[in-house]
């Protein structure tokens, strides 16, 4: 049987999988317009550079049923957000790696879905892989991007003077009720 080349924009997964198909690219990272939307996008940086990634279509074998159908996916891409804590441009690397079981039809993924661990999709005629790869990276951005360590101080509160990593002792409430305690007879 000759493989026949696949379109990452229509994948036929259940042919891709029969095949044993892998497919591999590099797509601009300014083709994924929901990664460079939202108001903690970077002006410019977002834009830059490109997603790596790679599918491979397979079918496992099951006793006494039909052989299923899976999607291996990995996807690397480096995106540019605002770092929360010092509001300066953070590259966050994000590496996905997932595996995806298609079954028949909605109804089937959604009873599967329930008891599997397994990310579970309804078998579709044409799958767009751009735009599971996008979902994907959406999915493994963090919630709060920041640096580990911000490469600037960070601004001060107005009650901090310069200089004072400390601050200074505060009365301490339950320490004076021990002392009316010890002061009264039992």
């Amino acid at each position: 049987m000759t493989s026949r080349p696949h379109d990452p924009r229509k994948l036929d997964v259940a042919a891709a999988a029969a095949e044993s198909q892998a497919l591999e690219g590099l797509w601009p990272l300014a083709g994924f317009e929901r990664l460079a939307e939202g108001p903690d996008k970077v002006e410019g940086a977002g834009r830059g550079g490109d997603v790596h990634w790679v599918a491979r279509g397979e079918q496992r074998d099951v006793a006494g049923a039909a052989p299923e159908i899976w999607l291996q996916l990995a996807a690397r891409a480096t995106i540019w957000r605002e770092c929360q804590r010092c509001l300066q441009p953070v590259a966050l690397q994000l590496d996905v790696a997932r595996a995806f079981r298609f079954v028949a039809d909605e109804a089937t993924a959604e009873a599967l879905d329930a008891d599997s661990e397994d990310d579970i999709l309804a078998l579709p005629r044409r799958l767009d892989l751009h735009a599971l790869v996008e979902d994907e990276l959406l999915l493994a951005l963090p919630l709060v991007p920041m640096h580990v360590e911000c490469p600037q101080e960070l601004p001060r509160s107005a009650g901090d003077t310069p200089g004072e990593d400390t601050p200074a002792a505060s009365p301490k409430p339950f320490a004076a009720l021990a002392g009316l305690r010890r002061g009264r007879p039992d």
